[in-house]
């Protein structure tokens, strides 16, 4: 039995998110059955995270178990002959077989990319979430330290979201300016339900002078959602980076062929 651990970069739009669905097309289900048509044998792949439906991500970490003399270059190269174009396996690693993607991971990093522009750009339509209110990205930067910390993000999160411990960590959160695309980067020790869509909302509400700059400590005392801003759209969201060690370093792997292999 080998325990492969690989990196995905996939667009997420024609997806209804990362997991399997019983009545709508999902990534696991797909890279699930490239597996069984490269390999013969059918898989549970474990995803380090569970995407939302038209989310990107650029670095996924997913593991599977699998007995086979396969090795990681034909776990590449394999793979990527059987999956559409919107999915790509980057990179491949055999780990130690109680490596679990999702139940090992100690953080992920994520992007939110909003076009900033009062004309619409085609080729952001499925990428980035279009804003055309002019964006102060300093004046963002310096009110999203106030998410940084330990805190309970229950104000934070969906109404939908079931978690009982609604306590998170971010590690860091910045936003930047590239010409007319605007970049909120948030890194943390988890995320709930919405969290990053609605973090970035309740920005883009103190921009539009509808919350105060200095009134998010306030915000998350209360633990009142109703009080943040709003959930904004999925196309904008990118999983950026996942962390496994305990310095939140990323998930380094080696690239095709692995060193491993021999």
């Amino acid at each position: 039995m080998t325990n492969f651990r690989i990196i995905l970069a996939y667009n997420g739009t024609a997806y209804h998110g990362w997991q399997r669905q019983n009545n709508a097309l999902a990534v696991q289900q797909v890279l699930e059955e490239a597996i069984l048509s490269l390999t013969g044998q059918t898989v549970t792949v474990n995803g380090c995270s569970r995407t939302d439906a038209g989310v990107h991500a650029r670095r996924f970490c997913a593991s599977f178990l699998i007995e086979s003399t396969i090795t990681c270059r034909g776990i590449v190269f394999g793979l990527n002959s059987k999956l559409p174009d919107d999915i790509s396996v980057l990179e491949c690693e055999k780990v130690p077989l109680d490596f679990h993607a999702r139940y090992m991971c100690s953080g992920k990093e994520y992007e939110y990319i909003i076009h900033n522009s009062e004309i619409k750009n085609p080729f952001y339509r499925d990428t980035a979430y279009r804003s055309w209110f002019p964006i102060d990205e300093k004046k963002l930067d310096k009110a999203a330290q106030d998410f940084v910390g330990t805190h309970d993000f229950k104000a934070m999160c969906s109404t939908d979201c079931t978690k009982e411990n609604t306590v998170r960590t971010i590690f860091s959160f910045h936003v930047r300016r590239e010409g007319e695309l605007v970049i909120f980067t948030v890194s943390g020790d988890g995320f709930l339900y919405n969290m990053v869509r609605i973090m970035v909302g309740t920005l883009i509400f103190i921009n539009e002078g509808k919350i105060g700059e200095t009134q998010i400590p306030d915000i998350l005392a209360s633990k009142d959602r109703t009080r943040g801003g709003k959930t904004v759209p999925p196309q904008g969201l990118y999983l950026n980076e996942v962390y496994y060690d305990k310095d939140k370093g990323s998930c380094l792997l080696y690239t095709s062929p692995s060193p491993r292999d021999s």
